[in-house]
């Protein structure tokens, strides 16, 4: 490995090779473990930077849950998600051992196997002060309120959200065409509201954004071009708290409040397997954590945003 190359900058940041001497040496485990170990170190020193963490010091429980979702949520099997944590767990212990770190943020974190409950949603109050807090006098606003409808209202990933193409959004049928994991295509319905607000964007704000080097792409940064995992989060991050969200908020809660709002209002399991673009059903069913006649009790009183 170069010395000068982004991997081993973010080896040196993460003390890597010292990790990996202390497992070879001082543990003695099998240099396919090692490897394995210090590739999980590297999954997400590489979900940290995309979050504009560029140290472990840095990182949090809040942090290493967050990361564990978006490992289930992609596909990742329990056996692997447990590895990634123990390795995490030994990664960090570690770290507080040798004086790196003060404290060890993956002690209270779950596996798979003993997983209750989903990342916190929001109310339905919560999306409506997170839609209602972008100031519309600014350029951007549109922009921010279609990027968080448009999260919302379909339930995509956030790589999918930012991979959208102009082409993709079919605002007459009320339909968005999503290229999932292995480039799968899926069809998800999209509401009248989101559409309304995703077409004031596509109409007023985006041409003024698009300076020739947007690859097509259907969300822009204020600099023209496609704009970023990076970005999304900032732009969500940031609504919540102009919103007074005490909640932690990013592309990923919207995912999982959309599942969990619309199985409140009765949907089928199976059809929001389809429009998560999950491939097995049991990953959508961890969603069914909401008592039947809960369900029946709030279909009744509401339905988010039509």
């Amino acid at each position: 490995m170069t010395a000068g190359t982004s991997e081993g900058i973010l080896d040196r940041a993460y003390w890597i090779e010292s990790f990996q001497d202390y497992l070879n040496l001082e543990v003695g485990n099998s240099p396919l473990t090692v490897a394995d170990y210090a590739r999980d170190v590297r999954r997400i020193a590489q979900y940290a930077k995309s979050r504009g963490i560029t140290e472990p010091t840095d990182i949090t429980e809040e942090h290493v849950r967050d990361f564990v979702y978006e490992l289930k949520d992609s596909g990742f099997a329990a056996t692997s998600i447990r590895r990634q944590i123990s390795a995490l767990r030994t990664y960090f212990r570690f770290l507080v051992n040798e004086g790196y770190c003060s404290a060890n943020p993956c002690e209270r974190i779950e596996s798979p196997k003993s997983w209750k409950k989903l990342p916190e949603v929001l109310t339905v109050e919560e999306v409506e002060a997170l839609l209602a807090s972008p100031n519309t006098d600014e350029s951007l606003a549109w922009r921010d309120i279609a990027l968080i409808e448009v999260a919302y209202g379909t339930g995509v990933r956030v790589s999918e959200l930012v991979g959208l193409k102009v082409n993709d959004l079919w605002f007459e049928d009320g339909l968005v065409r999503v290229f999932g994991k292995g480039s799968k295509e899926r069809l998800v319905p999209i509401g009248r509201r989101a559409v309304g607000t995703a077409s004031v964007y596509s109409r007023e704000v985006r041409p003024l954004l698009d300076r020739g080097k947007t690859k097509g792409i259907f969300f822009l940064n204020g600099k023209g071009t496609p704009l970023s995992r990076v970005g999304a989060w900032s732009i969500i991050k940031r609504c919540a708290e102009r919103a007074g969200i005490k909640k932690n908020v990013s592309p990923h809660t919207l995912r999982h409040t959309f599942a969990t709002h619309i199985l409140e209002g009765g949907a089928d399991l199976r059809a929001v397997q389809e429009m998560l673009g999950h491939a097995d059903l049991s990953t959508t069913q961890l969603y069914t954590h909401i008592d039947r006649e809960y369900l029946r009790s709030v279909h009744k009183q509401y339905h988010p945003r039509p």
